[in-house]
């Protein structure tokens, strides 16, 4: 009996069939390497002295140490933690290990995503599975999300978040803490002057609205007096922002400048949008005659005055 013949009595057409026997010999070549990468994980195990040399080697580099640590709130102090780069360097040097996100499923605007680190040695393995809707905050509302770029990097994005934390829970805590370290020491230890650091830091926080008034409140001293430990402190709290772990407010006291920002855009946008009408009232105004500027100042100093 022809294949042909077989397909059609099962209800395949010969495309079908041949899909599906390459999908099978896909899968089945993918289970095979997994097994393989096991066996020769057992078969070569990982000198532990050799990777934490390697580790501390990775850790000297000035642009790894600007990278390697994060901060965020949580009980009203400031922890300190690995960030992914320094997550994906632990691994690495730690070897036999396999790391990644994966989508799993994607339908009716949401994407179902695991993030995983696997050490091969021992078998430990430490999963996460998150849902990812398929839209992003704006300053205008709720954007839906249909370029599959602008998804592809959401879930990425989302995914490396859980992936940091899964890496570091099969690497040894004293392991991450002595790269941690050592990240510090790297920094303090840095050839370029604290100065040239800290107006560098200035100019980075600026881009993301933190101001020198906010840095230096938040430390209780001109930014002048800064020190190095004070400093790495800095850059965490930078590198959580920047990666949207957390938001300015959780660090900085914002002030009347904080309220203000929240509601300004949409009490600019209801001006610009009103219908003019007559100026005999000196109660009423006409809006040709406000540009975005003077309405947000105007806005501005409204906020502040009921804010005293």
């Amino acid at each position: 009996m022809s294949q042909d013949l077989i397909a059609k009595n099962y209800g395949f057409s010969q495309t079908e069939k041949q899909s599906n026997d390459l999908l099978s010999v896909s899968e089945n070549r993918a289970m095979h390497e997994v097994q393989a990468s096991f066996v020769i994980a057992k078969k070569f195990p990982r000198n532990e002295s050799e990777a934490f040399s390697k580790i501390m080697k990775a850790s000297k580099r000035p642009f790894l140490a600007e990278q390697a640590i994060y901060a965020y709130p949580k009980g009203g102090k400031v922890v300190k933690g690995a960030s992914i780069r320094m997550a994906e360097v632990l691994i690495s040097a730690w070897g036999n290990c396999d790391f990644g996100v994966e989508e799993i499923s994607q339908s009716n605007g949401v994407s179902i995503a695991k993030a995983y680190a696997i050490d091969k040695e021992t078998n430990t393995r430490s999963e996460k599975i998150f849902h990812v809707p398929h839209h992003i905050g704006t300053k205008s509302g709720i954007k839906k999300l249909t370029d599959p770029r602008d998804i592809y990097e959401l879930v990425a994005n989302q995914g490396a978040r859980r992936m940091r934390a899964c890496i570091l829970a099969i690497i040894p805590g004293d392991i991450t803490d002595a790269a941690l370290d050592e990240c510090e020491k790297t920094m303090s230890n840095g050839v370029e002057p604290i100065t040239d650091r800290i107006r560098k830091l200035v100019m980075a926080f600026d881009e993301l609205g933190v101001k020198v008034e906010h840095l230096e409140k938040r430390l209780g001293h001109n930014l002048d007096a800064t020190i190095e430990t004070e400093l790495a402190t800095l850059r965490g709290i930078y590198k959580s922002l920047k990666d949207g772990m957390a938001k300015r407010d959780d660090f900085f006291d914002m002030g009347s400048e904080s309220i203000a920002n929240k509601s300004i855009d949409k009490i600019i946008e209801t001006k610009k949008n009103a219908s003019p009408v007559a100026t005999s009232n000196e109660n009423e105004y006409d809006v040709k005659e406000y540009s975005s500027k003077s309405v947000a100042q105007e806005t501005l100093n409204e906020i502040k005055d009921k804010l005293k």
